[in-house]
């Protein structure tokens, strides 16, 4: 297994905790998550996701997975950019950020891990991911599903926070994200978990991996044309194709037969109203 980062003990003491404590700390801290993040961004957020996403080379009609959609943040602006012709999915384990999502009608929730994505084998344009890698288990096991449900030549743009080189540098990033982002949090918050999930977010920051381990690592699972773009010194999109001769093998299509359920409740969709939950 390939963690993003090792344990962050003053948080959980061994790996095998990691899943469960940071999918409950995004479930109770849900509520509060827009809010803090438009204060964290100071108000940058949507349109660089969207710029991002544009980058990537996601285009009108795409089929799209967001990968940790949480509460929707870039799966909103796929939706703008792929418009009436395309779809967006948002994939996430954390119910508490799915049911507090804020998506356009037509975008689909389903419960899922970047480890396990609840969908058939090269059945997907573009993959996705907003600030989320560092939360996963396994980046390994998640690029070789991603490699799995896109279609041949489709791409992947994974969005992160770098940790920037340099002393002062980082030291004024940590000085905001952990010290002063925190502090926000415990003001405009109302879940007494908030500051601590933004110190988390900073050291999370603190300990990935690094950029270079982060490309190979999407290389080998078989991505080509693997590149890296930064905006302002820390801001990371980890952008790759999948080769347009590749394929999915049957034992890879049987997999993900028996893998995803075939109905809808059974598949970890959520509902969006109170009308769909009384269906």
């Amino acid at each position: 297994m390939q963690a993003p980062h090792p344990p962050l003990r003053d948080y959980y003491l061994h790996e095998a905790e990691r899943g469960s404590w940071v999918r409950q700390l995004f479930d109770r801290t849900a509520g509060d998550y827009d809010r803090i993040e438009r204060v964290m961004a100071l108000g940058s957020g949507s349109w660089y996701r969207r710029g991002a996403l544009k980058r990537a080379g996601l285009l009108p009609g795409m089929r799209v997975l967001d990968i940790g959609v949480g509460t929707g943040l870039t799966a909103r602006q796929a939706a703008v950019l792929v418009g009436a012709s395309g779809s967006v999915t948002g994939i996430d384990p954390s119910c508490g950020m799915i049911q507090r999502a804020k998506v356009p009608a037509g975008v689909e929730l389903l419960i899922g891990s970047a480890e396990a994505i609840p969908a058939a084998a090269a059945t997907a344009d573009f993959l996705c991911m907003g600030y989320a890698l560092r939360h996963i288990a396994d980046m390994s096991a998640a690029c070789q599903e991603f490699m799995r449900v896109l279609k041949p030549g489709g791409r992947i743009c994974l969005l992160e926070i770098t940790r920037p080189e340099g002393r002062v540098p980082r030291a004024v990033l940590k000085a905001y994200m952990r010290g002063v982002v925190p502090l926000l949090a415990g003001i405009l918050g109302e879940n007494p978990d908030s500051p601590k999930l933004m110190r988390y977010y900073w050291d999370t920051i603190d300990a990935c991996a690094a950029p270079g381990e982060i490309l190979e690592t999407i290389r080998e699972a078989g991505f080509v044309d693997v590149h890296r773009g930064v905006e302002l010194r820390i801001f990371s999109e980890y952008c790759a194709r999948k080769p347009a001769g590749s394929s999915a093998s049957l034992e890879d299509f049987n997999a993900c037969a028996s893998a995803v359920p075939p109905t809808a409740a059974a598949a970890g969709r959520i509902p969006r109203t109170a009308a769909d939950a009384s269906r």
